[in-house]
């Protein structure tokens, strides 16, 4: 008798190998996700700008999924160091991306990537954008954009800008708007945000395209004046502010926009469920009442519109980056 009760159990464990090698496992056995806590790694350095961002959406969505989001925090070379262990971790939707659109600027930039965008991460959902302002050192006379293209023009190319860095949004912003004014200017690069903002400040450069949530404090100081804004339409927390595509750059667009990726070959069913509970993050008012106290605007999006968004920007910057001969390798 045991031994034909032995005899069952090994044939039951075999029947539920077999089953189990085909992919189809009973509803009672398949682990739901999430299981476990789930990793949120955000490519640049903790209590920044993407970062402060991330967090607050984490908080959110983990509420939602009924598990821990672990943010972790992988700074360096333009985000890709992050970037590229997202896309070499496990497909299983426990491994997630905070990217920002240095991901769309990174293929133009450097010729060699450890990882392929296209082919290693698959978009979930557009989270955020933060705004570009333009900025000028307080003293310098032109109050609009008109006049500072004008004084711009008298300057003969003398004019100083400054950046976050070789290749970084905020410096290709700011060529791109030259280059479709036909002016030209000195770039120079510094170490972050911080260093290009107080350099502004302190009257050390002429102007910055830098995100509307690093130069706050220097705007409403009166340390920097305020000219436009780099997004389509204006924003909420300045109305009175135009955008630079109605103050004479027409078609003008450009923005620190964040989002959320995978692993390529993560289950599309975690990614739907990833989906929903992103864009549910940014329709709490909780969520966008602190977004907007730092001038993000919250998108959202599917997975597909997120994708062609993607294509379309890595397109753009291909030919920004063409055109200003930058390159990080």
């Amino acid at each position: 008798m045991t031994k034909q009760r032995n005899t069952l159990r090994i044939w039951q464990a075999l029947g539920v190998a077999a089953v189990a090698g085909t992919g189809v496992l009973p509803a009672a056995w398949a682990q739901a996700w999430p299981a476990k806590p789930i990793t949120m790694v955000v490519p640049f350095p903790p209590g920044g700008p993407t970062d402060i961002v991330a967090r607050l959406l984490a908080q959110n969505i983990a509420q939602q999924l009924g598990q821990s989001i672990v943010v972790d925090n992988r700074p360096g070379a333009n985000g890709n160091i992050g970037n590229a262990a997202v896309a070499k971790a496990a497909p299983d939707g426990y491994t997630v991306l905070y990217n920002t659109s240095s991901i769309a600027l990174s293929p133009a930039l450097y010729k060699k990537l450890s990882y392929d965008v296209n082919k290693e991460l698959a978009p979930v959902a557009l989270t955020a954008v933060v705004p570009l302002a333009l900025v000028t050192r307080q003293d310098l006379p032109a109050k609009s954009v008109p006049e500072f293209m004008a004084w711009l023009k008298a300057q003969g190319g003398k004019a100083s800008y400054g950046s976050a860095g070789n290749g970084n949004v905020t410096h290709l912003a700011a060529f791109q708007m030259l280059h479709a004014a036909r002016l030209e200017a000195s770039h120079i690069p510094y170490k972050g945000s911080a260093p290009a903002d107080l350099a502004l400040a302190g009257g050390q450069i002429d102007f910055l395209t830098d995100t509307i949530n690093s130069v706050i404090p220097f705007i409403k100081s009166k340390h920097m004046n305020l000219l436009a804004v780099t997004t389509a339409e204006r924003m909420s927390l300045f109305p009175e502010v135009p955008t630079l595509a109605e103050s004479g750059l027409r078609g003008f667009e450009a923005g620190a926009w964040q989002g959320i990726m995978v692993p390529a070959g993560t289950p599309a069913d975690v990614i739907a469920r990833l989906n929903t509970a992103v864009n549910r993050a940014l329709k709490n008012p909780e969520v966008l009442a602190k977004l907007a106290q730092q001038g993000t605007e919250a998108l959202g999006s599917s997975p597909e519109q997120y994708g062609a968004y993607l294509q379309k920007e890595l397109k753009r910057w291909k030919e920004v980056v063409a055109v200003t001969g930058v390159s990080l390798d």
